[in-house]
């Protein structure tokens, strides 16, 4: 017997009230082939696989892994929905505090800003500032960093390899 069938009533809630996403895929999965990577280069004794590994980890932080956005909203909570890399948030209002906090992260001023960043959400009331919600958190700073160091030596090393 099905409960619900024919009384016009809504589906019974899942537990936790709350929609489920998809499930995305283990990082351990990444972190297998990278090591599949690193052990290839080790038997080979290929510099050159090594570096491949490393460009691909690079790729892998900066645009693959599963993170969370953690912009702060106007009300001082970061954002917790999911995305991409460490260099992308979850909407058009946070991305551009996000790039501005990478161009801050380049001691740069971010030459294509367009103004102060309003969300849909505003109230009015603003507790933290533009400036203070786009700051990366300090694992994602160390991360990026370490990734563009990464690519750097990688395509260096690329490079002295042609010689």
């Amino acid at each position: 017997m099905v409960p619900n069938l024919g009384k016009g009533e809504p589906p019974a809630a899942r537990r936790g009230g709350t929609r489920r996403r998809p499930r995305r895929e283990s990082a351990l999965t990444w972190w297998a082939l990278f090591a599949a990577i690193a052990g290839i280069a080790w038997w080979q004794h290929s510099w050159r696989v090594a570096l491949l590994g490393l460009l691909a980890w690079c790729l892998y932080e900066f645009a693959l892994v599963p993170t969370l956005c953690r912009v702060l909203t106007p009300k001082g909570a970061a954002c917790t929905e999911r995305t991409r890399g460490r260099l992308f948030a979850c909407g058009p209002a946070h991305q551009r505090l996000r790039n501005d906090a990478l161009w801050r992260l380049a001691g740069l001023r971010n030459p294509f800003e367009q103004g102060p960043v309003g969300d849909e959400s505003d109230t009015g009331t603003v507790v933290v500032s533009s400036g203070v919600r786009g700051r990366l958190v300090p694992q994602d700073r160390v991360l990026i960093l370490l990734a563009a160091a990464g690519t750097v030596t990688a395509l260096v090393g690329m490079v002295y390899g042609f010689r």
